[in-house]
């Protein structure tokens, strides 16, 4: 039970109770959480961004109660999406989206950037970012192109490479640093249709061409998590691709970090991949092929389906 909640992630959303000014968190509900259903890592923010007081109220809070309550006493891993800047942190410092800092062709100013989102992001008290984004924006119709820094694998390589170095630094206690997280692997930029989270047909050897060096780079940086393509790759959904989750990432590449989830996309094995007939059994497919940490992200049965299962012997 315990090891299950440590690869559980939940929204914010699930406890707290939030005013255009104010952030509440429910203790009860969060203790159901993180305290009875022993859940690691929560994320987001619900409405709206939060001044730095409001961030070190609701994660200190959070921390308090995991520190003092849960047996193992692992501190809770907050996560958030900054991809640009710490939008999420009212006051910030925004830059902008990699498509135009790629335009100025400048590693340094990438690593710059991301120096500066790293010291904000600790400054709010969270120390996991969703970013950078390491796909290679080859469909001109994906409504996302402006997340990634283009369509030149060697730019995209070069300037995840910086970002990476500028949010880890040497070392992730350093209070500088916060952990990041290449995404989204892989060919989730090149949908055939254009539309998000859309199916793609990619030849092996355009996936290994265009798609895969930037990762690869990434992973012998020491990157230390790794989020997946929500999508299907010539029919397979890559949550459930054993193949490309630990052939490929594992074994090929020697990635040793953290595999996450994307948004609700086990659940989607079911919902819209239609590969798996129940949610319990897209939990099975999923941690088989090779996810360590699903965001889940609003409610608890990935922790419950998947104790079942290992008491099942599955």
């Amino acid at each position: 039970e315990e090891k299950v909640g440590q690869m559980t992630n939940i929204t914010i959303g699930m406890v707290t109770t939030e005013t255009p000014n104010t952030v509440l968190l429910d203790e009860e509900k969060l203790r159901n959480v993180i305290i009875k259903n022993k859940v690691g890592s929560l994320q987001n923010v619900n409405s709206h961004a939060y001044t730095l007081e409001q961030w070190h109220n609701l994660i200190n809070t959070v921390q308090k109660i995991n520190m003092n309550e849960s047996r193992l006493k692992i501190p809770l891993l907050y996560a958030i999406d900054a991809v640009h800047g710490a939008n999420y942190t009212i006051g910030s410092t925004l830059f902008p989206h990699n498509l135009g800092l790629a335009a100025t062709r400048n590693t340094a100013l990438a690593k710059q950037s991301a120096q500066v989102t790293a010291k904000e992001i600790r400054a709010s008290g969270i120390r996991y970012n969703f970013s950078p984004v390491l796909d290679a924006g080859r469909q001109p119709l994906w409504p996302r192109l402006g997340e990634t820094f283009g369509e030149d694998i060697y730019l995209v390589k070069e300037m995840g490479l910086a970002e990476i170095d500028g949010y880890e630094g040497k070392n992730l206690k350093d209070v500088n640093n916060v952990a990041s997280c290449m995404k989204h692997f892989i060919g989730y930029s090149f949908p055939t249709s254009g539309r998000d989270r859309a199916s793609a047909l990619i030849p092996e050897i355009t996936l290994r061409e265009y798609f895969l060096p930037s990762f690869e780079a990434a992973v012998k940086a020491g990157a230390h998590t790794i989020m997946i393509n929500s999508a299907d790759i010539n029919g397979e959904p890559v949550h459930a691709s054993k193949y490309l989750l630990t052939q490929v990432l594992r074994n090929e590449l020697g990635f040793k970090g953290v595999i996450i989830s994307d948004w609700e996309d086990v659940k989607k094995l079911v919902e819209r991949h239609h590969v798996a007939a129940s949610y319990k059994e897209a939990v099975y497919q999923s941690v088989e092929a090779g996810i360590d940490l699903c965001i889940v992200p609003m409610d608890l049965d990935f922790t419950k389906y998947l104790v079942e299962l290992v008491k099942e012997k599955r």
